[in-house]
């Protein structure tokens, strides 16, 4: 296979992954553009509802993809029960996970007047919190559904699915943040009950395909499962629980950037919110592309071709590199312009724009590190990878983010550069690990014929 043709076959798995992930991150940008009128703190109070929920979104999202390689796999080898078996072991691991999530969420909300932060922002976090806390179990459903998909290398109905949703989320937070039409005025609880009702309707849609296609009639997919499966059962969450907490350990360190803001100010805490919110874009779009490396080298692991499994992860890396070459420059250029898209506060504008140059020159090692461990997964390597972020972020950045913030008088850049650190070394020591798994597989196994 030439480099030709994985471009193009992973660019077309790719691109709806990425507008799916797009329009998952989306939900968050229209609410805080949308919210951000309504002034400052408001705009923190989504910020830290948001910062909290994220992580824990992200989370299952990672327990999600446990299905998602061993599917892949499977569909190389040709073995159709296996799959079956994947999905049902899946959804129920995925109905489980949103529960205990929604539980720990409720408990993480009573604690925020523990954080030390603006007194009128936790009053109003913690309601905003707790509704779209509600739309964990129907994303966790439509989950299962999307990677089972995914894992079929058909990624285009997620994204026509989740376009749609969002289409519908950001037309309720219209109506509902400023009361038009005859809706209530709700403020920042309607960019909450928007965010929930557009995440019910995106089981239901995905459901109905998976269920319907006759594509997925061969696997005799059903959602009551048979015959209970521990090793299965063990198997899915050997990966998708160290995904997971390779999710929380990154996001969780931009949320306890939140958190540290909020040390520095309303206003500090809105400017985060703005960059972050931004940089999320393009981190999730590129996730997409992580997704498809995950697809494509796990598949030619199934198929037995180890040399294409390695040319695939390159090329998913360096199809990153460009991708956030680009996102880089559109920061830094229109750093002064992209803030003024949420809010019209000349002081939170400011500091937003320097906190987007520091965004611009960490976009290159947000976007390794994900590829590292989007292609990693794919091989089933999770253990290591989330070492590494735990170490890179937690270890390493976050205290070094905080010494530079408010030992060394930095502020919030502060924050942000200890942040950029630990995404350029988890960025370099994933990288240094697909290169040698590669070799040791390509080294170890004798060549086999891949399946026709």
């Amino acid at each position: 296979m030439t480099i030709k043709e994985h471009f193009k076959i992973t660019f077309t798995l790719a691109f709806p992954v990425m507008m799916s992930q797009l329009g998952q991150v989306s939900v968050g940008v229209a609410d805080s553009m949308m919210v951000g009128r309504l002034g400052a703190v408001p705009l923190a109070a989504a910020s830290l509802g948001n910062s909290i929920f994220f992580v824990i979104l992200m989370f299952g999202m990672g327990v999600s993809m446990g299905i998602t390689p061993l599917i892949s796999v499977a569909e190389g080898k040709g073995k159709n029960k296996r799959i079956s078996n994947l999905f049902g072991h899946g959804l129920w691991i995925n109905v489980f996970t949103s529960l205990i999530l929604t539980f720990i969420v409720i408990g993480l909300s009573q604690g925020l007047h523990f954080l030390d932060q603006p007194e009128e922002v936790v009053n109003l976090t913690i309601p905003y919190l707790l509704v779209i806390t509600a739309s964990l179990f129907p994303f966790m459903i439509f989950q299962n559904f999307k990677q089972f998909a995914e894992g079929m290398s058909q990624t285009k109905q997620a994204m026509y699915i989740t376009i749609f949703c969002n289409v519908v989320n950001v037309f309720l937070n219209y109506l509902l943040i400023f009361g038009k039409f005859g809706a209530p005025e709700m403020g920042l609880m309607g960019a909450g009950w928007a965010t929930l009702i557009s995440r019910i309707f995106m089981p239901i849609m995905m459901g109905w395909y998976v269920l319907r296609s006759k594509r997925y009639q061969i696997y005799s997919l059903s959602l009551r499962l048979r015959k209970w499966s521990f090793p299965m059962f063990s198997r899915i969450l050997n990966v998708g629980i160290p995904t997971g907490f390779q999710y929380i350990f990154e996001v969780s360190a931009f949320s306890s950037a939140a958190i540290m803001m909020g040390w520095l100010g309303v206003n500090a805490l809105a400017a985060h919110q703005i960059a972050i919110n931004l940089a999320s874009v393009s981190y999730m779009m590129v996730a997409g592309l992580s997704t498809a490396g995950m697809i494509r080298v796990s598949n030619q692991i199934g198929r037995g071709n180890l040399k294409a499994m390695k040319e695939a992860g390159l090329v998913v890396y360096a199809m990153a590199m460009v991708f956030m070459f680009a996102t880089a420059l559109i920061f830094v250029v229109f750093r002064d312009f992209l803030p003024t898209l949420y809010i019209d506060d000349p002081e939170v504008i400011t500091l937003s724009a320097s906190l987007l140059i520091i965004a611009g020159l960490f976009q290159l090692s947000d976007g390794a590190q994900v590829i590292g461990l989007g292609v990693l997964r794919g091989m089933e390597d999770v253990k290591v990878p989330t070492m590494v972020t735990l170490i890179a972020y937690w270890v390493i950045g976050l205290p070094l983010g905080y010494v530079l913030a408010f030992e060394m008088g930095l502020e919030e850049k502060g924050i942000w550069y200890g942040l950029f650190i630990g995404l350029s070394l988890t960025a370099v020591m994933l990288y240094m690990r697909f290169q040698k798994l590669s070799a040791q597989r390509m080294k170890m196994s004798k060549p086999i014929a891949p399946l026709v």
